[in-house]
């Protein structure tokens, strides 16, 4: 029996979103808590997930930031690596390898993402949820208080959650602002008088209240209308691709388990709605996968509940692919995964030599085209290059050049070799050399750059040209 011919008169969920009337009206979602070994698990993930989001910003490497996304200065940093403009290729290659993962990822395990790990899931279920069973109560509580008129409870209520809601929506909007503009500066902004940074108080409490917005009102319509991930995985799932089912050749026929009443000639599904209940975007997952789905196991635990009650084994309802629960088929790569993962370690393997034959200057220097050797006083002859530094790192650092190989001199020629962080500097310099050390028209010239401890940091070969070619 195939999943699209089960309870025929129950297919409506095709035309419409679970969270929408047939109005057009948003359906309000009121989930029963989620218990279980994987909301147990999700919890734990959470933690440490939010653990990091927290704390990373007070944790520095070197004095500088562990993460730092600046925008407005173009100043990056990723796991104390230092990346600005220049490096855009590296940052560039570091998207495509991100977005590769993530279908590859897709392809094999459905949206386990959306349900263990995105930022919307994280902080509605276990942040935002959690305070609202904390005040409101369950599901049933929390019907029972929208449907009952305003008394001083009610409105005690409602005004603590709401309260609650704002400040840990201003909370995340200030840490995400450390991660744009760095801890130190943002514990600046907040010990200065609101009047010293007053459009920047604007825009943080701007930024809140969309923060409070999606949280406390907008959602699951985040997960089924805006995100464009939810959408791709219509693109990316196909029946090898390992996602949260309900098992139809075991579940079915269902119908609701009564006293006394023969189970053998019945599926498993005993129609207790549970897994409608537990669920967050309201679908029913014996529908099979639909958009909505964020894979947030909360069916599965409500599911093995009902099953552990009627001596039924579990994985009624389980992480499996649809030709798993239809032939009893094994997990194996597709050609499609083979494909995805082999351009998936190519991408890693250039972004890896890349990353690891990064230096923290970029240095070049050509002789100045259209020019020969040019006559100085005392005999002595010059030629002129152009010198182009890039100082990648977030540090004031003064660089030297010395001639390795070559009897003479180097005389800058304007700017000195001190620099800013992220700075780049185009200059020009000359060699100069007595004419009579000179015995070929071209002669190789190696010049050592060297770093604030007189260290030699890169050697760049290039030509001094002469008046006379020996034979």
């Amino acid at each position: 029996m195939d999943i699209n011919t089960i309870n025929e008169e129950h297919q409506e969920f095709r035309d419409h979103l679970a969270t929408v009337t047939k109005e057009g009206k948003r359906k309000w979602i009121f989930p029963k808590k989620p218990s279980g070994r994987f909301h147990n698990a999700r919890v734990i993930v959470s933690i440490i997930l939010l653990a990091f989001l927290i704390f990373a910003p007070f944790i520095k490497v070197n004095g500088q930031p562990l993460i730092l996304m600046d925008f407005l200065n173009r100043r990056f940093i990723l796991f104390s690596i230092p990346f600005g403009p220049h490096d855009f290729i590296i940052f560039a290659l570091t998207l495509i390898t991100f977005v590769v993962f993530i279908i590859l990822f897709t392809v094999i395990f459905g949206r386990i993402f959306c349900g263990w790990a995105c930022p919307q899931t994280v902080f509605m279920e276990m942040v935002f949820r959690k305070i609202e069973y904390w005040i409101e109560g369950d599901a049933r509580d929390q019907i029972k208080l929208k449907n009952a008129p305003w008394t001083a409870e009610k409105i005690f209520k409602k005004l603590s959650k709401h309260s609650i809601f704002f400040a840990i929506s201003f909370f995340i909007s200030n840490i995400f602002l450390s991660y744009l503009i760095g801890m130190d500066k943002l514990i600046d902004i907040i010990t200065d008088p609101p009047s010293k940074h007053l459009s920047g108080l604007i825009a943080i409490t701007i930024f809140s209240g969309i923060f409070y917005f999606i949280f406390s009102y907008f959602r699951e319509q985040v997960c089924t209308i805006v995100c464009p991930y939810g959408r791709l995985q219509g693109v990316l799932l196909d029946q090898d691709s390992i996602v949260i089912a309900y098992d139809y050749k075991r579940g079915e026929p269902r119908g609701k388990l009564r006293k006394g009443e023969d189970f053998t000639n019945r599926g498993d599904c005993i129609d207790c709605h549970l897994c409608v209940d537990v669920c967050p975007t309201g679908i029913d997952i014996r529908n099979g996968i639909q958009l909505e789905c964020v894979n947030c196991t909360a069916c599965i635990d409500a599911c093995d509940s009902i099953m552990d009650k009627i001596n039924r084994p579990r994985g009624l309802i389980r992480y499996a692919s649809l030709k798993n629960i239809e032939n009893k088929a094994k997990f194996k790569f597709t050609p499609r995964m083979t494909l995805y993962s082999v351009v998936l370690v190519i991408l890693l393997t250039v972004l890896t030599v890349l990353l690891l034959n990064r230096s923290n200057y970029a240095i070049t220097i050509l002789r100045t085209r259209g020019t020969i050797f040019q006559e100085q006083p005392d005999n002595k002859i010059s030629n002129l290059y152009d010198l182009n530094i890039v100082n990648k790192t977030f540090d004031n650092v003064r660089l030297n050049l010395r001639l390795n190989n070559f009897d003479g001199e180097i005389r800058l020629i304007g700017n000195d070799l001190n620099f800013k962080p992220q700075e780049i500097k185009e200059m020009k310099f000359m060699i100069l050399t007595e004419k009579d050390k000179i015995k070929k028209m071209n002669t190789p010239v190696k010049i050592d750059i060297l770093d604030n401890h007189n260290k030699i940091i890169k050697t760049i070969t290039t030509s001094f040209l002469g008046p006379v070619e020996v034979k």
